[in-house]
């Protein structure tokens, strides 16, 4: 019987899988807090308003980052866990924040799209949450003393 070898992503050192996960929850928490904070600033501190803080690029910006790290995390995990609901989270979180950039304001408005990016985030920060969790119950490299 041939044995097959794993993939050159699989081989990801644990270490990189666990710090994706909390990168990306990181960066979903920032871009809910952007987005529940920078109208307190923008009404305290005008001048904000001229600054890449009260910029409609900076959820882009963001996104260009949360994207492949978050879509590798989630991949890297499930293909080890199975667990397809990380995938769900993950996937739903990724479409709504896209949406939110995209199309937020046009289609929804100013609070229409606070609402669309909060709860995308909320819903990719419960499928790496879930995703660190499922690894390190299947001890699928989060957990430092695991050995997969």
């Amino acid at each position: 019987m041939t044995e097959r070898r794993p993939s050159v992503a699989v081989l990801a050192a644990p270490p990189a899988r666990a710090l994706m996960d909390r990168l990306a929850i990181g960066l979903s928490g920032v871009c809910a807090i952007h987005c529940l904070i920078t109208p307190l600033i923008l009404v305290a501190l005008p001048v904000a308003a001229g600054t890449w803080l009260g910029g409609e690029s900076f959820h882009l910006w963001l996104l260009v980052f949360i994207l492949p790290l978050s879509t590798t995390a989630l991949t890297l995990g499930c293909r080890r866990h199975k667990d397809r609901a990380v995938m769900l989270l993950g996937a739903a979180g990724l479409a709504l924040l896209v949406l939110a950039v995209l199309f937020g304001s046009a289609w929804l408005g100013e609070s229409g799209e606070r609402v669309l990016t909060l709860a995308g985030s909320a819903a990719l920060i419960a499928g790496h949450v879930r995703n660190f969790h499922q690894c390190r119950a299947s001890a699928c490299a989060h957990d430092p003393n695991s050995k997969a």
